[in-house]
């Protein structure tokens, strides 16, 4: 049976490119919607509509049985003559056919494209339309990068607007998604700017709570970034480094050891 998964801002927009796509007609279809579009408020909680599109089988006519009429032979009397006749054997005949199984293979959802089209959808609900999505896959995970004369937009206050981006844009992604991938997303390389700065803040604050004695709290940030800071003071032995509260309002401590 032919089929095609076809992903939309609405239910009604993915089910016309999917018929598009089939060249086929509502009448001639099957269309079963997996996921209703929502559009959320500023792309917070949007959601992509997602709907299967099957071909309907034609029904195969049953053929009808052709009854010929034969003529009559005429029939000629002839002498009785005594004979033994045999029988003709039965042969038996036996046709082999081999069981066919159609197996109907499990829907593959198209990760880049899904992406993409969240990602555009929300730019636009935050008026950016410019957004450039570069998207390249590697193994199990996306590395995205975003381009726009809004980028500050994109980024947010310490990166705050692109962290959430990044987190609603993994669970969009997975919903439907047979293999777990992992969404990294960048804004004009802002990433790279943005662990030189941790770097720094690092060992400003390593210097703060050796001077005073006292451990010293960072403010709430991803484990990434935490990641980055503890590598940094890693190899300190006048500090301990850990981290504290639950996601997303989970936190590093820098601990003096003396």
């Amino acid at each position: 049976m032919k089929q095609t998964t076809q992903i939309g801002a609405t239910s009604e927009e993915a089910i016309e490119l999917a018929l598009k796509k089939l060249g086929k007609t509502r009448e001639q279809v099957e269309i079963q919607v997996l996921q209703e579009g929502k559009k959320g408020f500023l792309g917070i909680g949007a959601r992509s509509a997602h709907v299967i599109v099957r071909v309907k089988e034609e029904p195969i006519p049953e053929p009808q049985p052709v009854v010929v009429e034969m003529p009559q032979p005429q029939i000629i009397p002839e002498p009785v003559i005594e004979a033994i006749t045999e029988e003709e054997p039965v042969i038996e005949q036996t046709i082999e056919v081999e069981n066919v199984t159609i197996s109907e293979e499990p829907v593959q959802v198209d990760v880049v494209e899904v992406t993409r089209h969240y990602l555009q959808q929300v730019a636009e609900a935050m008026d950016i339309l410019d957004l450039d999505v570069d998207i390249h896959k590697k193994g199990k995970t996306l590395y995205v990068n975003l381009s726009s004369k809004k980028a500050a937009l994109l980024i947010g206050k310490r990166g705050q607007t692109l962290n959430a981006l990044q987190q609603l844009t993994q669970l969009v992604v997975n919903k439907d998604s047979q293999q777990y991938v992992t969404v990294l997303i960048d804004v004009e390389n802002y990433r790279d700017r943005r662990e030189e700065a941790l770097e720094l803040l690092a060992s400003r604050m390593a210097e703060k709570a050796v001077r005073t004695g006292k451990r010293v709290a960072f403010e709430p940030m991803p484990s990434y970034e935490r990641k980055v800071i503890h590598h940094v003071l890693s190899k300190r032995v006048d500090i301990e480094t850990y981290s504290e509260g639950a996601e997303p309002n989970r936190y590093l401590v820098i601990q003096p050891t003396k």
